[in-house]
């Protein structure tokens, strides 16, 4: 399975990686790689949990536009 994940960077210089479709799913590293590594074991295991208490694997996610 494929994910869309968010990047970004914390005040610390920490790299924090998140999977918007799993609520709860983030990870982190010291780089953005390691970060990235990291959140393919965070969304196993919130999936493998998700199953087990019978939650839907994911939530429905949509972008919209807005003008700035």
């Amino acid at each position: 399975m494929r994910f869309n994940v968010t990047v970004d960077r914390d005040e610390d210089g920490m790299w924090i990686v998140e999977c918007p479709s799993i609520p709860g799913c983030v990870s982190q590293g010291q780089t953005k790689e390691e970060a990235l590594e990291n959140i393919k074991d965070a969304i196993a295991a919130c999936l493998q949990v998700r199953a087990e208490r019978g939650f839907p694997l994911t939530v429905e996610t949509h972008q919209v536009e807005v003008v700035a």
